[in-house]
């Protein structure tokens, strides 16, 4: 049995499940591919992106040589 791994919008998502019902295909419909602390974190650095919330590489790098 082989496994496929999508990631359609809730759009997809319903004509997938209509399909593969219809097909008398077996699924499961897992959100817990990831940890909730790791989306957790995902989720607060995109929307600290969002907010400009960023820096350069550079300025990563004298911040991280300043704590030393």
């Amino acid at each position: 049995m082989e496994s496929l791994i999508i990631h359609p919008t809730k759009e997809q998502e319903k004509a997938i499940i209509a399909f593969l019902e219809a097909m008398h295909v077996p699924f499961e419909k897992r959100n817990d591919l990831l940890p909730n602390h790791v989306i957790a974190g995902i989720e607060k650095g995109l929307k600290d992106v969002t907010e400009g919330k960023t820096m350069s590489l550079n300025e990563f790098k004298q911040r991280r040589s300043s704590l030393r």
